[in-house]
């Protein structure tokens, strides 16, 4: 069951040529990247490294508006790194994901906390809960 948008936000344009041997470009030009193949000695981004850095920030947007709602702050050092795999299942293919969030000094309970409050807003987490496997590590 899909939840339809009241308001819109936000719309990210892009125009996409040439698939994974491409290239990405948003309407405003504040994207322009080259795109290659997963393990390719391409010169380009692949749409599984694009996909695990958006993640990532809006992961992190997410714990912040946590951290606000629970009484506390993030360390500046915050960081998440997405690891994000591109296999087969049977003939077709599938993603995986793990996230590896890093708050540096701070409790682990109320670290813990904050990611799973954050995995149930992010966006990104919402658009992928049921259908990827997505391990959360706190490191």
């Amino acid at each position: 069951m899909t939840t339809a948008i009241d308001t819109v936000l936000y719309t990210g344009r892009t125009h996409v040529t040439g698939g994974r041997d491409g290239a990405a470009r948003s309407d405003d030009g504040k994207l322009d990247v080259r795109l290659s193949p997963p393990g390719s000695a391409g010169p380009g981004a692949n749409p599984e490294q694009l996909f695990a850095a958006g993640w990532s920030a809006c992961f992190i947007g997410a714990m912040g508006l946590a951290a606000r709602a629970q009484g506390v702050t993030l360390p500046a050092a915050v960081a998440v790194d997405a690891e994000v795999d591109l296999g087969k299942s049977g003939e077709g293919y599938q993603l995986q994901a793990r996230l590896n969030v890093s708050l540096p000094g701070m409790p682990a309970d109320v670290a813990r906390a904050l990611v799973e409050a954050a995995h149930q807003t992010c966006p990104y987490s919402k658009a992928t809960r049921g259908n990827i496997g997505v391990t959360l590590n706190l490191i």
